[in-house]
């Protein structure tokens, strides 16, 4: 463990966080750029997106906290700032999906999704600096979702609404999604934010939503055959169930596992367990033979997409790691050191820095999609080396 540490200490501050700081920050408009293309162009009038920008604030967040660097302090401040100021609706609330170059909405639509990120990343901001400010805006963002895109009849939370908290036709979070009201990327990402709020506020209300969303993961987006996580549905639950995210299934099994483990909720953990024992197996059927984790296959058509992407190395490496340090799966230490050492041969660009977004089954390197831009962002890949770095001196101990 201590090598694989010390490697992704390396990469984080020699090489990710770096780029983000020197190549993406707007001297121009403020905050940061909307993105640099997959040949390392900056692209200065592009889109901002809150997903991106709220991405970056947890980022530097989660770096300070960790790290203790000044630099990282500046830019999370720099990122949270900008956030506040540009992204939050001071009116409806909520956060707009994007604005302009100059930081003018462009999108006002109010997707859960995005909401949760900022929650995600103001919350870090406030674990790391136990600023006021942050806190304040991340529990008013939970109260935004809470009152206007739960669903108490149904139960979940709903994709997407207009402006002003209305249903929308196309609550799609990205064009090559399913127009669902229900999705498992949603929760994912609505239970990860909750959890890192508790951290900070540990309220008996919030506890209650959290043990909700894991008890949705387990009773309804878990599929009882295939123990995959089911991806998109309607109001009522009901889904093709057709798709199969090995990506989001890894990544599922530590934020799960993560989330009953602050919970501290004894029956809630032993389920938890249980369940992501069969996640991870199921997981690993998009393993490969070089290392990598394909993307995601469909059981309908039997069609596979076998990008390496990014980040779904990345939470393949977090998701392994945790199944070694609380299972003792010394299996799963040997897919996550592969696994880096993938990402080494593929996925870093050694020569303009940070990384591609994937590359081909034959490790030829994707180039047309962003380097940094509205997916692609420093989360991931700095979540995946913090995570190590502050969990190898716990596993060290413990052998």
């Amino acid at each position: 463990m201590y090598n694989l540490s010390k490697a992704l200490h390396e990469e984080l501050e020699e090489n990710i966080l770096p780029f983000w700081i020197n190549r993406m920050t707007d001297h121009r408009n403020g905050g940061f750029l909307g993105r640099i293309d997959g040949y390392g162009n900056p692209v200065p009038d592009a889109e901002k997106g809150a997903v991106l920008n709220a991405r970056i604030l947890w980022a530097f967040a989660a770096a300070y906290r960790v790290l203790r660097k000044p630099e990282y302090l500046e830019a999370a401040t720099r990122a949270k700032d900008y956030f506040i100021s540009h992204f939050i609706d001071p009116q409806e609330g909520g956060v707009f999906w994007s604005l302009d170059a100059q930081g003018h909405v462009l999108d006002n639509k109010k997707q859960t999704y995005a909401i949760g990120f900022a929650i995600y990343g103001l919350s870090e901001y406030a674990r790391a600096t136990e600023d006021e400010e942050a806190l304040m805006y991340a529990k008013r963002l939970y109260a935004d979702i809470e009152q206007h895109a739960f669903d108490s009849v149904n139960n979940g939370y709903v994709e997407a609404l207009t402006h002003n908290w209305q249903p929308i036709a196309d609550m799609r979070l990205s064009s090559k999604d399913e127009n669902g009201s229900r999705t498992m990327n949603t929760h994912l990402h609505v239970l990860e934010p909750y959890t890192n709020l508790y951290r900070v506020w540990r309220t008996p209300e919030l506890a209650e939503r959290i043990t909700n969303l894991i008890d949705i993961f387990l009773t309804r987006l878990l599929n009882p055959q295939t123990y995959h996580l089911d991806l998109f549905f309607n109001d009522k639950w009901h889904g093709r169930r057709n798709i199969q995210s090995f990506g989001h299934d890894i990544e599922a099994v530590w934020l799960l596992h993560e989330a009953a483990l602050e919970l501290d909720k004894p029956e809630v953990l032993a389920k938890v367990e249980k369940s992501i024992i069969l996640i991870a197996k199921a997981a690993d059927e998009g393993l490969q033979a070089d290392g990598s984790m394909e993307y995601e296959r469909w059981t309908d058509t039997g069609l596979v997409d076998n990008q390496r992407q990014w980040w779904v190395l990345c939470e393949n490496i977090i998701g392994h790691i945790d199944l070694y340090q609380h299972f003792g799966d010394k299996a799963a230490l040997d897919v996550a050191r592969r696994c880096w050492q993938y990402i080494v041969n593929h996925i870093i660009d050694h020569e303009q820095d940070e990384w591609y977004w994937g590359c081909d089954k034959n490790g030829i390197p994707n180039r047309k999609d962003d380097k940094a831009g509205f997916w692609k962002c420093p989360y991931h890949n700095t979540r995946m080396c913090l995570e190590i770095i502050e969990r190898s001196p716990v596993i060290n101990a413990q052998k």
